[in-house]
């Protein structure tokens, strides 16, 4: 066996022509990356997929096909679209928790300030889970909220 040959070759068992269309992609140094690739869509298919498109996108072709396969094998339901869902998760998670130290950052300063001049009686309207709205007396809400997070850190 020549030590040569592309992962793709390899694996398929045959030899690696000097113009192989998967060597710059599949190094024999990481077959289970042609591997993954292979079982999803298929060496045929890579293939023709990586000769339609022209020599400075097949990189980034290659390491897509390999992303989506491995998520694939992965998660045989979802597939990359899981990950995506999960990142987007974790996005959406972690804004509540700016917007929860950004209520609490503006209550803690706001109450310094009304330190200083005499309590006011707030009647508390829930507007979100975790989020209470404090009005003014009138009913009209303020343009600068106070935030009541005392339930959050129970």
């Amino acid at each position: 066996m020549n030590s040569s040959r592309c992962a793709a070759c390899k694996h398929l068992r045959r030899r690696c022509p000097s113009d192989c269309i998967f060597s710059p992609y599949f190094p024999s140094n990481n077959p289970r990356r042609f591997a993954y690739v292979h079982k999803i869509y298929g060496a045929s298919n890579v293939g023709k997929i990586l000769q339609d498109l022209p020599a400075n996108c097949r990189a980034e072709a290659a390491d897509s096909l390999y992303y989506e396969a491995y998520c694939r094998i992965k998660d045989p339901v979802y597939g990359c679209v899981g990950m995506i869902t999960i990142l987007h998760q974790e996005i959406y998670n972690v804004q509540c928790q700016l917007a929860r130290v950004q209520a609490e950052i503006a209550a803690l300063s706001s109450n310094q300030s009304e330190s200083e001049e005499p309590q006011q009686q707030y009647q508390q309207v829930e507007v979100a889970p975790n989020f209470i709205l404090q009005p003014e007396q009138n009913g009209l809400l303020n343009s600068t909220s106070f935030y009541d997070l005392s339930t959050l850190f129970d």
